[in-house]
């Protein structure tokens, strides 16, 4: 994984320690300039994934999803160079995550030193870039990002509703790249799509006992002029389980 933080960027194994870093700044110590940043973040990548040549997943306006995704995302995939905005759930981001890199594209997260990429293989995490702590420029680092990527989350902490005008900087910046911005808690106004996705049953458990072992998720998508029934969305292991869980007193 392609850790940054500030202006070093920091290879890290799939435990999370570093193995190397490298600054951003230049030699005088200036912020190198957006390209810059873009190609030095290219080239970091292309290391982690064995020197192997960036190429653009999907055809030209949509980043490709597998699966029950696919069919309830219109093109089968999320639209580059729109925002998409996602619902606040973990489970459904990390999976598409996994599909994008795992097609060879690559993906970065935003703002969200909390999510787990435990469910990422090696490849998977030699293909993210992870700016957990991007400071009060969460929307520049996304979008500087967004011209390299494939995929790019922009997470916040709390819900934020951008107006028009606040708004026009990081669209500028997504229709410029080739990403498909995904914005959680980050309200624009008319984003291309809309996705959300709610818990439906938890498997591996039931009668009191029992390890959760995978999850059902409903899975919903919105465009103008495009809506699907919500499709099922299982991740791990499928097992019968139950709808609901209850904490009760150890």
């Amino acid at each position: 994984m392609l850790l940054v933080s500030g202006t070093r960027c920091i290879l890290t194994g799939m435990n999370g320690t570093p193995i190397r870093s490298r600054e951003f700044a230049t030699d005088g110590g200036e912020q190198p300039s957006k390209a810059e940043q873009i190609a030095r973040l290219r080239a970091q990548l292309a290391e982690l994934d064995g020197g192997a040549a960036q190429e653009q997943i999907g055809g030209e306006g949509v980043v490709p999803l597998g699966g029950e995704l696919a069919n309830v995302l219109p093109n089968g995939g999320l639209p580059r160079r729109q925002v998409t905005q996602v619902s606040d759930t973990p489970s459904l981001i990390v999976e598409i995550l996994r599909q994008v890199t795992e097609a060879g594209g690559y993906a970065a997260v935003v703002g969200w030193p909390e999510l787990s990429y435990a469910e990422l293989s090696g490849q998977a995490l030699r293909r993210t870039v992870a700016v957990p702590e991007p400071g009060l420029d969460a929307v520049h680092a996304a979008g500087v990002l967004a011209e390299g990527l494939d995929v790019v989350v922009l997470h916040t902490r709390g819900e934020i509703q951008f107006t028009p005008a606040q708004a026009r900087p990081l669209l500028a910046r997504v229709r410029a790249g080739e990403a498909a911005m995904l914005c959680v808690n980050v309200t624009v106004p008319s984003p291309a799509l809309r996705m959300s996705a709610d818990i439906a049953r938890f498997h591996g458990i039931g009668r009191g006992r029992g390890r959760i072992a995978g999850i059902d998720l409903e899975v919903s998508a919105h465009a103008k002029g495009w809506k699907r029934p919500p499709a099922l969305l299982t991740l791990g292991v499928a097992t019968g389980g139950v709808t609901h869980l209850k904490a009760v007193p150890s």
